[in-house]
């Protein structure tokens, strides 16, 4: 019996630990397979959520480029056209205003999706009154003159490329200035920084509108563009010394309001160079310009977020490349029989 009883003992301490390590196993398995699950689910949520953000963005309508479009028709006279493009530009700021603070709202009260359903809301809203306004109703292409091969390739012309290759410097800046607001509030633990200086931007650029538009300025139009590209660079500079938030915050309103001015004059250019016919086309491909150097700013500025100073100097490096560009083209920028003088 001992020897019975000695032998299940030894049986009981030979096993025993074996199957505490089996059960073990098997539970590390199953949080394995669990965390694979997990990922998977993210991974195929993330691409959802991938998909939907590039189907929205392929049917974002460009309301934009449509609405510049018809501003011909509604002010044919070209100082006022000119004033309407900078009012236009700068009430787009409260856009970048009025949007943030109102998702961010509706995700507190509510929850984010209800903050996504409202935005979509309004854009279909947005976008119904747009096409079903008279102006849009009213509105008729001007027919292309010319043959594939002949004036109607001008939309590739020097002076479109040049300046829409400049365009992707001010997109640039502002792209790297997003980021760098997002850097600054975490730096100086002020979570609202990041939403303060891109507000205070758009303020400046709402500013600078309604001052540019009720003036009348002898200057050509590229003249204008390369003054504002000045300006607009000499703004973003004191970022460079690091300033306090206060500081920051008001030192972008200065780039801001100029950046009115630049968009301005760029829509006014193109509309002197584009072809008669491909003015919507030539401000999509201006928009998107401005879009691609946004993006490509975005990018770079989140991997330098963690070096201050190289993170605050990046907006001035997009807006030395915007000014770089139309004064080494300034003659381009001039519609044929309209050329500067020197």
């Amino acid at each position: 019996m001992q020897g019975d009883v000695g032998g299940g003992d030894a049986h009981d301490v030979g096993v025993g630990p074996l199957a505490l390590q089996l059960r073990d196993l098997a539970e590390e398995s199953t949080d394995a397979f669990s965390l694979v699950d997990d990922l998977r689910v993210g991974v195929l949520e993330g691409l959802l959520a991938t998909a939907l953000v590039v189907a929205a963005g392929l049917t974002t309508p460009s309301l934009e480029a449509g609405l510049r479009a018809l501003w011909p028709s509604v002010l044919p006279d070209a100082r006022l056209r000119h004033a309407a493009l900078a009012l236009d530009t700068g009430t787009q700021g409260l856009l970048y205003i009025v949007g943030p603070l109102l998702v961010a709202a509706l995700a507190s009260a509510y929850n984010p999706s209800v903050a996504l359903t409202v935005t979509a809301v309004l854009g279909l809203a947005g976008t119904t009154v747009v096409v079903l306004a008279p102006p849009s109703r009213r509105w008729r292409s001007t027919p292309s003159v010319g043959t594939l091969h002949g004036d109607v390739g001008r939309l590739t012309s020097p002076g479109l490329l040049l300046l829409f290759v400049s365009l992707t410097g001010i997109g640039f800046a502002i792209g790297a200035m997003n980021v760098w607001s997002i850097a600054m509030a975490e730096h100086h633990e002020q979570d609202m920084l990041s939403g303060i200086i891109p507000a205070a931007f758009s303020t400046g650029s709402f500013l600078g509108g309604l001052v540019y538009g009720r003036r009348t300025w002898s200057r050509t139009t590229a003249d204008r563009l390369i003054i504002a590209s000045a300006a607009f660079l000499a703004g973003w500079l004191p970022l460079a010394t690091q300033p306090a938030p206060f500081a920051a915050t008001a030192a972008v309103a200065v780039p801001g309001a100029f950046l009115t001015v630049v968009v301005a004059c760029a829509y006014v250019t193109t509309d002197a160079l584009a072809p008669a016919g491909r003015t919507s086309e030539a401000y999509a491909w201006l928009i998107l310009s401005i879009g691609v150097g946004q993006s490509a700013g975005t990018a770079l500025a989140g991997r330098l977020a963690e070096q201050t100073l190289a993170s605050a100097a990046l907006p001035a490096a997009g807006a030395a490349f915007a000014l770089a560009v139309p004064l080494a083209a300034r003659r381009q920028l001039h519609p044929a029989g309209h050329r500067p003088r020197g």
